[in-house]
């Protein structure tokens, strides 16, 4: 938790880019004169794996359980042994990923301009595998109306304050009529408890028609699952995952996030896209009530998109570290 006044922040840079990406978010919160962190590096991932033989150490978790907020960059094949784990660390129930176009960016829709709220603890993520026999697996997804409730709630809080019309729910209750229909119901009771106003979408309808027009969407609220892929198709239509930051939020604690993987292709090249884990340090300021500081982050790396200088990814030709220098030039004029 916070020391003498500073932000304590757990900063996991993981496997392939986010050994890259990771430290360039941390130099543009250094950048941030007026706040104040005390950062503790940890370690998890495939490389931790090999030379500790767990993927997440009891030390990196018990770290980010005990911080004000952690920072992590991604996992390769052990993602599942570290990010679902660190999400119960920092108690997290909602994964909040934002997908919008940004000016001079080349997107396939450039008015997209989603939220998504995806729940964050159950569905099929929730570890109930088995192998029954050489030919047969099975999965067990799990729904609870609490957890459906508690994000249903923070989903009515976040358009209240920010004075957007109500949300979309995304699910599939024509299907999975017991799980996905106990999500949408439990959704629609405390949305009209609050006094906020829902339209319900199929997940697969709603693939089809954000692509078509993604300005009839906002803030979008969906089980675990949906919430994962359908982000990445908004990833799509805005110009790729280098772009969208996520954040884990719990009741006292945060995990902030790109969510890209670790793009072992361009690993060790100095060019992947620091934008994401950047704009995922906006989210964690904005978390930590600098909301200044988070405006500026953001205007910054706007201004950086729309003029460049800009990674391959994005059509350009620089560096991630040409990139992060030009974030940091812009908060300093600011």
């Amino acid at each position: 938790m916070s020391r003498g006044g500073e932000h304590e922040i757990v900063v996991i840079e993981g496997d392939g880019i986010g050994q890259e990406v990771i430290p360039a978010a941390v130099a543009v919160l250094q950048a941030v004169d007026e706040v104040g962190f005390s950062f503790t590096e940890k370690q998890a991932g495939d490389d931790t794996r090999d030379q500790t033989g767990a993927a997440l150490p009891e030390t990196t978790y018990e770290a980010a359980a005990d911080a004000d907020a952690t920072l992590f960059g991604a996992a390769g094949e052990t993602a599942a042994d570290v990010i679902l784990p660190l999400r119960e660390a920092v108690g997290s129930f909602v994964n909040i990923r934002p997908a919008r176009a940004y000016p001079g960016v080349d997107a396939l829709q450039p008015e997209t301009d989603l939220v998504f709220l995806r729940e964050n603890t159950e569905g099929v993520y929730s570890g109930h595998e088995d192998r029954l026999s050489e030919d047969l697996s099975t999965l067990t997804r799990v729904i609870t109306t609490s957890a459906s409730e508690q994000l249903a709630e923070y989903a009515c809080s976040y358009v209240t304050e920010r004075s957007i019309d109500g949300f979309h729910t995304v699910h599939k209750a024509n299907v999975m009529q017991e799980t996905d229909g106990r999500f949408r119901d439990a959704v629609s009771r405390v949305a009209a408890s609050n006094d906020v106003a829902t339209n319900e979408v199929l997940m697969d309808a709603f693939a089809t028609r954000v692509c078509l027009n993604p300005t009839q969407f906002d803030v979008v609220v969906c089980p675990n699952l949906a919430g994962d892929v359908l982000s990445d198709l908004a990833a799509g239509l805005v110009g790729g995952l280098g772009l969208l930051p996520s954040a884990n939020i719990g009741q006292t604690n945060a995990l902030f996030e790109p969510v890209h993987g670790t793009a072992p292709d361009i690993a060790g090249d100095g060019i992947a896209n620091p934008s994401a884990s950047i704009l995922s340090a906006g989210m964690l300021l904005e978390y930590l009530g600098e909301t200044d500081a988070a405006t500026n982050v953001q205007m910054a790396v706007e201004s950086v998109l729309n003029s460049g200088p800009r990674t391959p990814d994005l059509g350009g030709n620089a560096s991630t570290e040409a990139v992060v220098n030009a974030v940091i030039e812009q908060l300093s004029s600011h």
